[in-house]
């Protein structure tokens, strides 16, 4: 069972939010937030799988609980649920340690699904949070110049990382057990001097390593 939690200043969004997920038995909402002070405690209080986080409410906001939920020593996923404005709260979200980010226009049949993902081990993105991600980083040259050291292996696994996949299905397609991918991935956010596997999973996209 998937605990979500859903925080959003808004009772209408988290009421429409819970209705879209307890249609999958295998998730169960286990509360909801209104602020993000409000967030961190529940956290602490229902030890949550995966945070559902609006970035902007009033009081203590999103980006302020997000960094604290995250500086946890075990700390839930956290995925942002937001509307798309601009891209620097996305990059700071991300570099704060969000396993996702994703626009409040997604599709209720694809919801489930991203938070299976997000769970998962793998990074979600709406694919417009994607492309100006990717435009934010840099161009694509800078980025084949980031990653041209890499070895094949290293390279594969970079790839799965930009694909939003999780360590065990990165490890499935590689034939690989899912410690040894770990461990890739722990050594490549340190080569590419990345602070998580969503910042390399941008890298990845942006120098070309996945389909467009």
């Amino acid at each position: 069972m998937i605990r979500v939690l859903l925080v959003d200043d808004e009772r209408m969004v988290c009421a429409h939010l819970r209705t879209i997920l307890s249609a999958d038995a295998g998730i169960e909402v286990v509360g909801e937030a209104y602020d993000g002070a409000e967030a961190v405690e529940s956290v602490v209080r229902l030890r949550p799988d995966l945070v559902l986080m609006d970035l902007r409410m009033p009081g203590v906001d999103g980006m302020t609980a997000l960094e604290r939920i995250t500086a946890f020593p075990s700390p839930p996923r956290v995925v942002v649920l937001t509307t798309f404005d601009h891209d620097d709260y996305v990059l700071r979200a991300l570099r704060a340690g969000a396993a996702g980010f994703l626009v409040k226009s997604t599709a209720p049949e694809d919801l489930i699904d991203l938070v299976r993902a997000a769970v998962g081990g793998g990074t979600v993105l709406s694919p417009v949070a994607a492309q100006r991600l990717v435009g934010a980083a840099g161009d694509r040259q800078r980025g084949r110049d980031r990653v041209r050291d890499l070895t094949e292996r290293e390279a594969e696994v970079l790839a799965g990382l930009g694909n939003g996949d999780s360590n065990l299905r990165i490890a499935r397609r590689l034939n690989l057990s899912e410690a040894t991918v770990k461990g890739y991935v722990s050594r490549l956010l340190v080569k590419l001097g990345c602070d998580n596997r969503t910042q390399a999973g941008l890298l990845a996209q942006q120098a070309g390593l996945t389909p467009e």
